[in-house]
């Protein structure tokens, strides 16, 4: 069976799970971490302290990050289109408009890679079923983000295709991140070397912009934002991360773009006792069938004949 055709195992739903969770978290952690870090430092000191911790942890295993020239540079490649790139975009964009709309841009990008897994290779491409399915999740965010998440369409153009080139950059990096897996690279080590070659490229830009000599200290506020988007929603995060690419191809990996607005709206309503209204379950609905179509399961049930007498 091929990456197209693969259906994904209860473990990687699980973990996909678990990716929307410490991604869907990792933007209140940004919240609070802004309070004491501007933009481009607090991208460059969350790259850099998840990679000590990754470095450390491979350490504590007896283990290293595979080098070598070729190796370092699909790292730096990875880290570009990953982190880095996209990063910045979706920073500046997100300060010309808005935040809901921004999101729908962002959840464009299963989109794109199934767009780029089918022009790019050989065995994860487009079905109806998958295209179905990333119509339903992309109609489902913008169901759930209402009316008002579209304030501004037309205008800031610039800004809006920002956000969806960096879209199309988190598809193009799950394509690149495939040939690690091909080598036999284990997830944790693709996830240090990649965010220590962003942790690189990301340095002179928050000197230039930032110069965090002259900042000052942050408060206890910002540093536990801070330590939890090191550890949650970064280090641990990207070993799950290409874990789930290894084992359920790209398409399926950035399924987790129409699943952050649901836990969003799910956890506002679990601790900010927010009210869930008919529009947002709506929404959800259309990206639980979008899951299931690009899933295939029921699909694939259908289709199978049925098993001889005897």
């Amino acid at each position: 069976m091929t990456n197209g055709d693969r259906r994904m195992s209860a473990g990687d739903w699980i973990i996909l799970l678990v990716l929307t969770i410490l991604w869907g978290g990792a933007f209140i952690f940004i919240e609070i971490a802004l309070r004491g870090f501007p933009p481009m430092t607090l991208v460059f000191v969350r790259l850099t302290l998840a990679t000590a911790l990754l470095w450390g942890y491979l350490r504590l295993l007896g283990r290293r990050v595979p080098g070598g020239v070729a190796m370092w540079r699909d790292y730096f490649i990875l880290g570009f289109l990953n982190l880095a790139f996209p990063f910045i975009l979706v920073t500046w964009g997100m300060t010309e408009i808005s935040a809901g709309l921004a999101s729908i841009l962002n959840a464009t990008t299963p989109l794109w890679g199934v767009l780029v897994a089918h022009l790019l290779t050989h065995d994860e491409k487009a079905t109806p079923a998958k295209l179905i399915g990333i119509g339903f999740g992309v109609v489902g965010v913008a169901v759930m983000m209402g009316a008002d998440a579209l304030d501004g369409v037309g205008a800031n153009l610039l800004a809006q295709i920002a956000c969806l080139v960096a879209s199309l950059s988190y598809a193009l990096a799950v394509i690149h991140g495939r040939r690690f897996a091909d080598r036999g690279v284990a997830p944790i080590e693709v996830a240090t070397g990649h965010l220590a070659a962003a942790a690189l490229l990301m340095l002179p830009l928050a000197i230039v912009f930032d110069r965090p000599w002259t900042l000052p200290i942050p408060g206890v506020d910002a540093l536990f934002g801070m330590v939890c988007l090191v550890i949650l929603s970064t280090a641990i995060a990207y070993m799950l991360y290409f874990r789930l690419l290894a084992s359920a191809g790209a398409t399926n990996s950035l399924l987790v773009t129409f699943l952050i607005p649901v836990f969003t709206v799910m956890l506002a309503a679990l601790v900010l006792d927010e009210t869930t209204t008919a529009r947002q379950w709506a929404g959800m609905a259309l990206i639980a069938l979008g899951l299931v179509a690009i899933d295939g399961r029921l699909s694939r049930g259908r289709a199978a004949p049925a098993a001889p007498p005897g």
